[in-house]
């Protein structure tokens, strides 16, 4: 997946949200539909992440970002703050980096 698609789907998903009530008024939408609108930005978000995790110039790469995400993972499915997050993936990719 190419930035260009991630930046495309990510305005598409907005922009159907921002013009949907403009369009439709005030008719009433299926419950489907909205559930669906509401998820649309979950994958975007994640086909970001792996986009830039996993990959440099159009190529796989294994490198310090790889268990940086893992740490962050984890700590986001902890519940960890935000800030906790961001400095521990941070800190985890600087000290390998230093390492290797």
């Amino acid at each position: 997946m190419t930035w260009a698609a991630v930046i495309g789907l990510g305005a598409a998903a907005y922009a159907l949200k921002a013009i949907g009530p403009v369009i439709i008024g005030g008719r009433h939408v299926p419950e489907d539909v909205i559930e669906i609108l509401g998820l649309i930005a979950v994958p975007v978000l994640a086909a970001l992440i792996i986009v830039q995790t996993f990959s440099v110039a159009g190529h796989l790469v294994i490198d310090a970002r790889v268990p940086a995400m893992a740490v962050a993972a984890v700590l986001v499915w902890r519940r960890a703050p935000f800030l906790v997050v961001v400095l521990a993936a941070a800190a985890t990719a600087a000290l390998l980096r230093a390492l290797f």
